[in-house]
């Protein structure tokens, strides 16, 4: 039987709660609630970017990013997220349209 050493055991406890994942183009964003040592939730953004390798592609790689948020800077995150949307929204020379639709979210606690 194999023992579970105190860092996996850390890891275990912080094991995703919820998850939501996105497809965009060639990224994949990972939306994942995790509980903290001392049992608060968390958001932990990933972004995951599919890379070719190699002189013949034969090796693919997967680059990640991560952000962490906690609850008390979701209202300033959600904000900040609003306003730089809107200026893109304002400011956006191109066709492409951004919504902030889905950003309206209460994160009263």
């Amino acid at each position: 039987m194999e023992e579970v050493t105190k860092p996996q055991q850390e890891r275990a406890e912080r094991e995703i709660v919820f998850s939501k994942a996105i497809k965009a183009g060639k990224r994949i964003y990972y939306l994942d609630v995790k509980k903290s040592r001392n049992e608060e939730m968390f958001l932990s953004v990933t972004e995951s970017k599919k890379k070719v390798v190699g002189d013949d592609a034969s090796q693919v790689l997967f680059e990640k990013h991560k952000i962490f948020l906690y609850k008390e800077d979701f209202e300033k995150f959600m904000d900040g997220m609003r306003e730089v949307i809107d200026f893109i929204k304002r400011n956006q020379e191109s066709d492409n349209h951004v919504t902030t639709n889905d950003l309206d979210i209460n994160f009263d606690i």
